[in-house]
């Protein structure tokens, strides 16, 4: 070998634990979760999972957080964006003040804009690309008044995540 070469090396195959730990990374940084929180979610989920499909469950589970249902309404952009709105109070469910990212939202829940911030720059221009934008079946947006009521379940089709989440569960199940 010629002093100075570099050899390329092939890409070795991850193994099972890899992929494993590669499906639950990729989960939890969808939905912008810390370790702890997110080990919470699964431990509970695979807790109930016989009654019904688990994969679907977490989905639920996840889907179903305040800062994520902000983020289905077209509220802010990115999950991150929409958490850092939570927190900061710009939300009211059911008319009460919520600033807790992980809040569980409910069948028949009404998610909406807190009076005082309709007014900020940040909404004005939301409101611009609502008119524009298609909320989930699960979700009943009036993009007038900036609210939405949460009608059912998310269904895994709406969800449409591209992750293994059997893969999660072995993980998890080690």
């Amino acid at each position: 070998m010629q002093k100075g070469v570099v050899r390329k090396r092939r890409p070795t195959p991850l193994s099972e634990y890899g992929k494993q730990l590669k499906e639950k990374q990729e989960l939890k940084a969808e939905y912008n979760l810390r370790e702890r929180q997110f080990k919470q979610y699964v431990v509970e989920t695979l807790a109930n999972a016989g009654s019904g499909n688990a994969a679907e469950q977490l989905l639920q589970h996840l889907e179903r957080r305040l800062d994520n249902v902000v983020f289905r309404m077209g509220m802010a952009d990115t999950r991150k964006q929409a958490r850092q709105m939570v927190s900061h109070g710009h939300f009211f469910v059911n008319g009460k003040p919520v600033d807790i990212p992980s809040y569980k939202i409910k069948r028949d829940d009404s998610v909406s804009l807190r009076p005082a911030s309709v007014t900020k720059t940040l909404f004005q221009n939301i409101k611009l690309a609502l008119k524009k934008y298609e909320p989930p079946s699960w979700i009943q947006l009036d993009k007038e008044k900036m609210e939405a009521k949460v009608t059912g379940e998310p269904s895994f089709d709406d969800i449409g995540s591209g992750i293994e989440i059997p893969l999660v569960f072995e993980f998890y199940s080690r």
